[in-house]
């Protein structure tokens, strides 16, 4: 569980300006992070991050309680969006130091659009860009607003976890995690390795 002794970094809002594309990534302009997510939502630009430590094991983050999508929902290193005007090396570098306290180098994998909706609260519809990178379970340092645990799984545990349609996991997560497992696997085992 997460030490939440010190003080607490807000890092995220519903104001902040997303940034809308069409379904070939070109942008169209910007709305609210909240507006972007009601409804059936609109769609917009955002990314997903998997970062996996030396012994090749995957450091997954349970979500926080009150987030407004998937709360308490298993997830990926790290997900979110760049806001607008900002390019997606910054967003992702920025991301993961604001939720995770790391820095890391990563690779870009591959992009797709999907759309989830969850319980009459909202959906995610997102052209979604998917990375990879390598950090040490030492450097970790999460964010208690955005992460409720975190824990770092072999990929035969991640597996059994994505298998499991019970357990609660995002949608994305899954989705990314066999994509990545059936198709660029080699990239993960190089970057492990």
């Amino acid at each position: 569980m997460i030490d939440q002794a010190g003080p607490v970094r807000v890092v995220s809002s519903d104001r902040e300006e997303l940034i809308l594309v069409d379904e070939q990534d070109r942008e169209l302009g910007t709305l609210s992070k909240g507006e972007c997510h009601d409804g059936e939502g609109v769609l917009h630009r955002a990314f997903s991050v998997f970062l996996f430590d030396p012994r090749g094991r995957l450091l997954i983050q349970q979500r926080a309680a009150d987030k407004r999508l998937w709360p308490l929902y298993w997830a990926n290193s790290c997900c979110s969006h760049p806001r607008a005007g900002e390019d997606m090396n910054t967003a992702t570098s920025r991301r993961i130091s604001e939720e995770l306290g790391v820095s890391a180098a990563l690779e870009f994998i591959y992009k797709f659009q999907y759309h989830a909706r969850f319980e009459g609260l909202g959906s995610e519809h997102e052209l979604c860009w998917v990375y990879i990178g390598r950090i040490t379970e030492s450097e970790v340092r999460p964010n208690p607003a955005e992460i409720a645990d975190w824990k770092f799984l072999a990929p035969d545990q991640v597996d059994a976890l994505i298998a499991d349609e019970n357990a609660p996991v995002a949608p994305w997560f899954r989705m990314e995690w066999r994509e990545l497992r059936e198709r660029y696997w080699e990239r993960i085992e190089v970057l492990s390795g």
